[in-house]
């Protein structure tokens, strides 16, 4: 992630970036409930229960990859006791929040990096820092029961080593905090000897496979090139890591108050949808989803894009994907409206003889609800504006989907598969554990 400003070097020299990272943080979420589940092989799946996109170490032991389908590891769960879990993202966001919450009480700079990590500014602190990031891991297990591994370094890139180092116990027994700052040049060399080079935070796989056909496998290696030959052969972002892996501050802390470019929500199918009536529904169902999460943003969309597409993996069904923009009279948050475009639009790619599978929409060209120029003969944005209001305050109330569009419908066949989901024991009062 690039930082929207490149940091001064008076800004850099004062800036000690710390990287928290909650261990296989869906997995772990699901232990802070299920104790059952502690010393199990574990894997979280995504959508539809498709694929492993979180794994206890157990699972890793087993040789379970990132991204690799249920059905190969089936097996497993007899031969193995592995365990398969349906994503339960509201539990997870839920306790995201309760982590972070935590966390950003360390330090007055805080960057949410994803759902499971972030960056302090540790910059200045007379602490020593080493002590200061076990407080932070004792607090946050004891607290949320989320086991963290933490990275600090001079920039974001050795933050991020820092805290790969960590986590893999890499050079020594770190016991889940790495600072690197506090390494000498020959330590730090000859443990960036023992990793490799596509471990580096930006260079990834097919980076790391040109340049280790370039005889750099080592972060070493890639640490000692050039920085004018890394942007000749590669990229001025390349070029960018590379200095900071050197502790040069390329990156500074984004600011959290820029507001979003776009809205995005899209679901893989439970089952194949071919009925025009049953898209609609599900359109709709997501149009208010991310309609929703305009208003929180108090963001208004210029534009609606709405796509449909069949399953790429079922080589025997005729193959189809379309999408369209459809755009607005005026910026607008109001779900009314937005359902409206969007299922104009769906209408205008919709084909029959297809097995749908997925399908989405995308709110784009956002702008600020300040910004606002009212339509001649349009609806009354006033009264739609209170029943948004209205429509969300309920909702938040009573919980996601007490109040719902008619068109949404009661029989879901497009809905996820999420056969072996978890309760919801953060959001729904039935699914608390029970101590007897």
């Amino acid at each position: 992630m690039e930082s929207s400003t490149t940091p001064s070097p008076a800004q850099a020299a004062m800036t000690t970036f710390a990287l928290i990272d909650g261990n296989n943080f869906y997995v772990s979420c699901e232990r802070c409930f299920d104790l059952s589940l502690i010393g199990k092989p574990v894997v979280v799946l995504s959508n539809n229960d498709g694929c492993a996109v979180a794994r206890s170490q157990e699972a890793k032991a087993l040789k379970i990859s990132m991204g690799q389908p249920w059905f190969q590891l089936r097996e497993l769960e007899r031969t193995h006791g592995l365990i398969g879990l349906s994503s339960n993202y509201a539990l997870y966001a839920d306790l995201s929040d309760r982590m972070m919450s935590i966390i950003g009480q360390y330090s007055p700079v805080q960057e949410i990096y994803s759902i499971d990590e972030c960056f302090l500014d540790l910059g200045g602190f007379r602490h020593d820092l080493t002590t200061y990031a076990f407080q932070i891991r004792a607090q946050v297990l004891q607290w949320v029961g989320i086991p963290t591994c933490i990275g600090i370094g001079p920039t974001k890139t050795l933050a991020k080593m820092a805290n790969h180092l960590a986590k893999k116990n890499l050079g020594r027994a770190w016991n889940g905090v790495c600072d690197f700052g506090s390494l000498d040049a020959g330590e730090r060399d000859s443990i960036l000897a023992l990793v490799e080079v596509d471990e580096v935070w930006g260079v990834g796989r097919k980076i790391g496979v040109r340049l280790q056909e370039m005889g750099i496998e080592s972060v070493l290696q890639f640490k000692r090139l050039s920085p004018s030959f890394v942007r000749k052969q590669f990229s001025v972002v390349l070029e960018r890591t590379l200095l900071e892996l050197n502790g040069i501050a390329c990156y500074g802390f984004e600011d959290a108050s820029q507001p979003q470019k776009q809205v995005l929500c899209s679901r893989s199918f439970g089952h194949v949808v071919c009925a025009l009536e049953e898209l609609s529904q599900a359109v709709t169902q997501f149009v208010a989803t991310a309609a929703q999460r305009l208003r929180r943003q108090n963001l208004r969309a210029n534009q609606v894009q709405v796509f449909i597409r069949t399953s790429p993996f079922k080589k025997e069904d005729p193959q189809y994907s379309r999408a369209i923009n459809v755009p607005l009279v005026s910026p607008t948050s109001d779900t009314l409206t937005l359902v409206d475009s969007a299922l104009f639009g769906l209408r205008q790619i919709y084909r029959e003889g297809f097995r749908y599978a997925k399908a989405g929409v995308l709110l784009h060209e956002l702008q600020a609800t300040s910004i606002e120029q009212g339509e001649l003969f349009g609806r009354d944005t006033t009264r739609q504006a209170k029943l948004m209001v209205a429509l969300d305050a309920i909702n938040d109330k009573y919980g996601r989907g007490t109040m719902k569009l008619g068109a949404v419908g009661e029989r879901r066949a497009w809905h996820m598969n999420q056969d072996r989901r978890s309760p919801y024991y953060t959001a729904d009062w039935a699914a608390l554990p029970k101590v007897r």
